[in-house]
Formats: structure tokens, C-alpha cells, sequence
């Protein structure tokens, strides 16, 4: 049987904190499913979803926790829920949003989200400069899930009405049905 671990791991950043993680993972016997790790304001910030052994979990978490010792804080949670292996209906979509930075922005949107029931299953955001004026813009790509019942055409309609309002650009575009 085998064991699945869903894990955060932070610290300052410096060359091999990913190899420390995989080291340890693979040492166990563990297989390294997926991860999201970025450099975020100077420290390593990561996701990643393993599976082990169920015999060899506990030795995993005790090796991974061992981390902090080396400056990495690690949070550790076992897969599970209900929704894990429940079939979903719906449409995955993708929602762009590009405009001058102010706060509050994400705040805006994630409301319209949880307002029609959507759930958000990748959200990527940046502050870039802008090309021409000087100025900073806020950019955000989301993937969102819309369940069966929910009309994505009523989820544009009220992301278009905070666009305005927030002055951004937005851009939604459905992907596939699941």
C-alpha cells in the first residue's frame, strides 16, 4: 500500500535545497509526483506531492522534518479528503487579468470565484514594470474549475464588472470539460 504526502517547504534560498528534499525522498524509497518551487523575495518557497510506502512513511516525515536543522521549514499533511478520487464534473477554464497594481486586486476576483462555487487549481501572479510609462502593473493567470451548475458565462459577467472597476484588462477562456 502506499502512503501519499502533500508538503510545503520554505527557506532562504541557496543552491541544493531542492537536492536535499529529492535526496531524502528518494532514499526512503518515495516517488516525487509533482511540485510547484519558485524564488519568491529572496527565499525557496515549494510544493510537492510524494508517494512512499506506507511502511516507510513515518521514516520519510522524521528524514524531511530533519530539513529544518539545514534552515528548510517543512509542513507535512497526508493526502486524503473527499474529493480525492470523487469524479468531478465541470469545466476547467483559464482567467488573465493584467492592470495597473493596487492593492486588493486578488481579493476582488477570488470573491467572484468563491461567490459561483469555483475553485481555483493553479493561480500564478507577478508585479512587472510597465513598457511604456514607468509604471507597475499587477499580471494573474488562474485555472479554475466551474462546476456542472454554474454557467461560466455568469462568472464572466461579474469578473467583467470588477475589471472595470479595477481597471484591468481580463481575459477568460474555457478549456475542457471534465
Amino acid at each position: 500500500m502506499l502512503a501519499t504526502l502533500v508538503m510545503t517547504v520554505i527557506g532562504a534560498d541557496r543552491p541544493g535545497l531542492v537536492k536535499m528534499v529529492a535526496t531524502r525522498v528518494a532514499d526512503h524509497g518515495g516517488n516525487w509526483l509533482e511540485s510547484r518551487m519558485c524564488r519568491l523575495g529572496g527565499q525557496f518557497a515549494g510544493i510537492l506531492r510524494v508517494e512512499v510506502a506506507s511502511e516507510r512513511r513515518d521514516d520519510l516525515v522524521n528524514a524531511l522534518r530533519l530539513l529544518e536543522v539545514d534552515g528548510l521549514s517543512v509542513i507535512i499533511h497526508a493526502e486524503g479528503g473527499a474529493a480525492i478520487g470523487a469524479p468531478a464534473h465541470g469545466t476547467l477554464a483559464t482567467i488573465e487579468l493584467v492592470g495597473h497594481d493596487r492593492p486588493g486586486i486578488l481579493r476582488s476576483v477570488s470573491s467572484v470565484f468563491a461567490a459561483h462555487g469555483v475553485n481555483v487549481e493553479e493561480l500564478a501572479s507577478e508585479r512587472v514594470n510597465a513598457p511604456m510609462d514607468g509604471g507597475v502593473l499587477f499580471q494573474a493567470r488562474a485555472t479554475v474549475f466551474i462546476p456542472q451548475q454554474v454557467k461560466l458565462s455568469a462568472v464572466r459577467a461579474d469578473l467583467e464588472k470588477i475589471a472595470a472597476d479595477l481597471m484591468v484588462d481580463l481575459k477568460v477562456s474555457a478549456d475542457a470539460k471534465t
